[in-house]
């Protein structure tokens, strides 16, 4: 059986837009191609898990709309399990509004609809299948009280929490001394510790900062350069493969797929972060969300 990772996130629909450049408050661009992918931190890091080679449990809220139907069938055909996707009634399914310029950079608004409504009783339902997983993989797009309580009950068991804080918002400390690993990127570093990441020495003392209050191993993902690591106590850094990016937006979402993937396959955290690493690489050469996470056979 390949390794059992549980994700608890996002669902959510992609409304893209490329322009030449990312608007300004108050300015009003053209822009070129518009296209609609399935998305959301949550699921994207479910898709690229699966397509990694992980055994993939997937726990979301979506409504009961063509979106949600949609998004719930395309897991499906990427084999993860949807026993615990669950429906609400009333909301809506989640939507990101996404402008991509020619740089390859992104600007995201996402009205989150029915992830809002994600709770520690729905959780509750998946609970053996979280306590008999290798990693339960999950970000910041549902509510902290009910990535507390996964957390919590997957750290009980001995079940490894890797959380990737995006979006960037204060987390309690009692959410930090459940997880085995934290993954943020630069601006999600500063808004956790305060200190803002602009080279490695300064990386360096916001990871210290994170493993200070609980977390056992700190990965701070660098775009473009690579990634910082502290594990056990010691630093160590991957650099990034070099490509020609035409679009980022699910670039971090692949990393952590790819390295819940890696660790729970038994790999060391270092040979994780450059599979993940190299995964990441190959979807920023693609367009799209899920559509750009790489199968295995291709990273490997």
């Amino acid at each position: 059986m390949s390794a059992k990772v549980v994700v608890l996130g996002s669902t959510n629909t992609d409304m893209v837009i490329k322009a030449d450049h990312l608007p300004k408050p108050g300015e009003t661009i053209l822009g070129g191609t518009f296209f609609m992918n399935p998305g959301g931190k949550g699921a994207n890091q479910a898709v690229a898990a699966a397509r990694l080679g992980g055994n993939v449990l997937f726990i979301s809220k979506i409504g009961d709309d063509v979106f949600g139907k949609q998004n719930k069938e395309l897991f499906e055909k990427e084999g993860i399990d949807t026993t615990y996707v669950f429906s609400d009634p009333k909301e809506p399914s989640g939507v990101a509004l996404i402008t991509v310029d020619s740089k390859a950079e992104n600007c995201i608004v996402v009205a989150s609809g029915a992830n809002a409504t994600l709770s520690p009783v729905d959780v509750a339902k998946a609970a053996t299948e979280i306590q008999s997983a290798d990693i339960l993989l999950t970000q910041l797009e549902t509510p902290v009280d009910t990535i507390i309580y996964a957390a919590e009950l997957a750290a009980g068991n001995n079940v490894k929490v890797i959380l990737n804080p995006a979006p960037a918002c204060p987390i309690p400390k009692s959410l930090l001394k459940s997880l085995y690993m934290i993954t943020p990127n630069r601006i999600e570093a500063e808004m956790l510790t305060g200190i803002r990441v602009d080279d490695i020495s300064s990386a360096k003392q916001a990871a210290e900062t994170l493993h200070a209050e609980g977390v056992k191993i700190v990965v701070i993902t660098l775009g473009s350069e690579g990634a910082l690591a502290l594990i056990d106590n010691e630093f160590h850094f991957v650099d990034a493969e070099k490509v020609v990016p035409i679009d980022t937006t699910a670039a971090g979402d692949v990393f952590n797929g790819a390295l819940a993937v890696a660790i729970a396959e038994g790999q060391s955290v270092l040979d994780g972060i450059k599979f993940a690493c190299k995964a990441a690489a190959i979807s920023v050469t693609r367009l799209g969300a899920q559509a750009s996470a790489p199968y295995k056979r291709e990273v490997v």
